[in-house]
């Protein structure tokens, strides 16, 4: 199995979506990403994220990025 499909990232996503009471349409939105991208990040399906991607998550959802991204 390629490295790229042997990870063990877990996204939090929705979780904190509905803590803070956001769609993600709404958050896609403040954050400047598709909702398909978005999407495929909430579904674990993601390969990779920008930092300035995650950074504009953390800051719209008022998180850290471990709140936002489990390793194990």
């Amino acid at each position: 199995m390629p490295p790229e499909d042997d990870h063990h990232i877990t996204v939090h996503l929705e979780k904190l979506l509905a803590e803070r009471g956001l769609t993600l349409t709404e958050l896609a939105d403040r954050v400047g990403v598709t909702i398909v991208n978005l999407s495929i990040l909430k579904n674990g399906r993601a390969r990779a994220i920008r930092f300035s991607t995650l950074s504009a998550l953390c800051r719209e959802l008022d998180c850290q990025p471990g709140d936002l991204l489990h390793h194990g």
